[in-house]
């Protein structure tokens, strides 16, 4: 999540022989073919509602284009071993396509999304990350674990014990910023689809940065208070009456903040292990990972 996976996927629904699903995260493989259980975290309630977990509907997603490849792009499938048994067992020729992003600037979107959105009620990011392992064990959803979604050496390396290395490529985040059509194209060629086809990556769900005010906390105080309710409701309904409150809450929004090399270095040594373990998996090298500033944004 966070590293451009919604961009990346309304590129790839324009190209011809590629049918992407209509509701880009439909998180099908997360459950069992039962309605998905509600997790404890701000608005996760309503948020869980959004999750096709039938399976004839999950299958309704795609329009009919004879011959096309079928894809869909739901993070949260790569950081969870139980959903990686099921494609496996469904699909088990799948292609799989992950986007990795420096694990400190993901956690830093995923942290500003949230609080953009007025669930987050933390206004400090580090102290927000000091909490996710309380908001584990209290049943907050995947989407909270500011650092451990971004430990992808171990989430690779239980990804390959269920596929072959052939079926994944790994696509980093900074080259989908930087070389569009090189990195479209790489995929293009992973998938056996014609190259060029796709030369541009939208815009899409680049968060706004709100800074924290007694304003901001009124906001988000209504916004939490009525994700509550939302949930009684069918998502759309709270998505409209929402989107009044959400206005006011970027209306003050911005470029968000670096953050201070001090931070990025504390939060670094959380990940350098796992990145040793990401550079033996793939045989490539994420030195700069250890040592860069922000990289560009798609979110």
């Amino acid at each position: 999540p966070k590293a451009g996976t919604t961009a990346l996927h309304a590129a790839l629904a324009t190209h011809p022989q590629l049918s992407m699903s209509r509701v880009k995260e439909p998180k099908f493989f997360l459950g069992d073919g039962e309605p998905p259980a509600r997790p404890a975290g701000p608005g996760d309630a309503h948020s869980v509602q959004e999750t096709v977990w039938r399976r004839d509907d999950y299958e309704a997603l795609w329009p009919g284009r004879p011959g096309a490849l079928r894809g869909e792009s739901t993070p949260f499938y790569l950081s969870d071993p139980v959903a990686l048994d099921r494609i496996a067992a469904a699909v088990p020729d799948a292609r799989l396509i992950a986007v990795l992003r420096h694990p400190v600037d993901r956690a830093y979107s995923n942290w500003a999304h949230l609080w953009a959105d007025g669930l987050e009620p933390l206004s400090d990011f580090l102290t927000a990350c000091a909490a996710e392992d309380r908001r584990a064990a209290e049943g907050w959803a995947p989407f909270w674990r500011y650092l451990g979604l971004g430990r992808y050496g171990a989430q690779l390396a239980a990804l390959l014990e269920r596929f072959p290395r052939e079926q994944l490529h790994v696509l980093r985040y900074r080259d989908l910023v930087d070389e569009p059509t090189a990195a479209l194209n790489g995929i293009c060629g992973f998938l056996g689809v014609e190259a060029d086809a796709v030369v541009e990556v939208p815009s899409e769900n680049v968060s706004t940065y709100v800074p924290p005010s007694a304003a901001t906390k009124v906001l988000q105080a209504a916004v939490r208070s009525g994700a509550a309710v939302g949930q009684f409701l069918p998502p759309q309904v709270w998505r409209r009456a929402s989107a009044p409150l959400l206005s006011a809450l970027r209306r003050s929004g911005g470029h968000r903040p670096e953050l201070a090399p001090a931070d990025r270095s504390r939060l670094l040594g959380a990940f350098g292990d796992d990145i040793a373990l990401l550079e033996r998996l793939t045989g490539q090298s994420f030195a700069d990972w250890r040592v860069q500033s922000a990289e560009g944004t798609y979110s």
